[in-house]
């Protein structure tokens, strides 16, 4: 792995490896990142199955609070909090 360095007044630009310690460090940033995704992954999830908000307020209207609400818990249920 390396660093890019330009130098803004001439735009060169030069390749430095990274050394251990920051290999290191960007991997750990890296795993965080992916734990912080994988545990937030059921929001996404959700998100794209739920039906819109037109089609919710519209089965409300239609169908009374009760089969709305056992549309969202079928939802949650599918995709659980981790």
């Amino acid at each position: 792995m390396e660093r890019i360095e330009v130098n803004v007044e001439t735009g060169e630009t030069k390749s430095i490896p990274l050394t251990a310690v920051e290999i290191a460090e960007a991997q750990a940033q890296q795993a965080k990142w992916l734990a912080e995704r994988a545990a937030n992954a059921y929001k996404d999830q959700r998100a794209a199955a739920y039906p819109s908000i037109t089609d919710q307020l519209d089965q409300i209207y239609h169908e009374g609070l009760d089969a709305w609400k056992a549309t969202i818990l079928a939802v949650k249920q599918e995709f659980p909090k981790p």
